[in-house]
């Protein structure tokens, strides 16, 4: 949506670039402390709010440090996954808009949290399951012929184990009761409200951006040999951000075919802008 690539023009020089190497500092600390104290996580780091309200605010932040699991060696396949999916995502839309995606998840599993203490009285300390689950829909959602190895051995492509996963939770929503309800309900809320919001993470399909990369190629062929220098030397510049190939030589610059014109953008706003016709 307009409002969306606003905000991310106006506040993505902000956003944290390479978000997963940070997440998975924060779970690599929980796999050793899960290793070392098994109950520490759960006395001090984890999202309890009774403990909160009495002042241990690091808590909101702390309770990302839970383990994936509670072994060393599955841990760390769980690790890599979500590295390949994170840092797959932040690819793909750009690290703002994965940052904006990570920590609404984050944000509800808080808001989450505190419902169920407001209503029951009683600490519920939920983990990072659901914003775990949240990269994987994203993937799926985005890469859905992407293929994952069942039990190691069966191929089975992304978006049919996010039916099923989606089927699951489901129906754990209408047998459970009120505190898996609100659980799953306020948890899983950010994956339909980013792509409501967002509405175009369908153009970042794989066929597509090769699609457009092939017209672009033979465009930027014949427009970068014709397009002068600017004062600064520059000969790319981001339509967007105003990032040349002198300021950000890390960025990568193409045409999009969509827009009514000859306008560049750079490699994290490729995908995400709005379209000028």
């Amino acid at each position: 949506m307009n409002w969306f690539s606003k905000m991310e023009r106006k506040f993505g020089r902000y956003a944290i670039h390479n978000l997963m190497y940070y997440i998975l500092f924060f779970y690599g600390a929980g796999v050793v402390l899960s290793l070392a104290a098994p109950m520490f996580y759960w006395a001090y780091l984890s999202l309890d709010w009774g403990m909160i309200l009495k002042g241990q605010v690091w808590r909101l932040i702390t309770f990302l440090m839970q383990a994936p699991s509670s072994g060393l060696l599955w841990s760390l396949v769980i690790m890599y996954c979500y590295y390949m999916m994170g840092t797959t995502l932040e690819r793909t839309w750009g690290a703002f808009r994965f940052n904006v995606y990570y920590f609404s998840g984050v944000l509800a599993t808080i808001v989450a949290s505190l419902v169920l203490y407001l209503i029951f009285r009683s600490s519920y300390p939920l983990g990072t399951t659901f914003i775990n689950l949240a990269l994987f829909f994203g993937l799926a959602i985005t890469y859905p012929n992407t293929q994952f190895l069942l039990f190691f051995l069966i191929p089975v492509k992304a978006s049919w184990l996010a039916i099923a996963e989606a089927g699951i939770y489901l129906y754990l929503f209408i047998v459970g009761g009120t505190v898996t309800r609100i659980e799953i309900a306020i948890s899983t809320l950010n994956i339909v409200v980013f792509f409501l919001m967002t509405r175009n993470y369908q153009r970042m399909a794989p066929s597509q951006v090769k699609r457009r990369m092939e017209f672009k190629r033979a465009a930027q062929a014949s427009a970068r040999n014709a397009r002068p220098a600017d004062a600064t030397g520059a000969r790319h510049k981001c339509a967007v951000c105003g990032c040349t190939e002198l300021t950000n030589p890390e960025r990568t610059f193409r045409y999009c075919s969509k827009c009514n014109g000859n306008y560049e953008y750079c490699s994290e706003h490729l995908y995400t802008h709005v379209h000028i016709q």
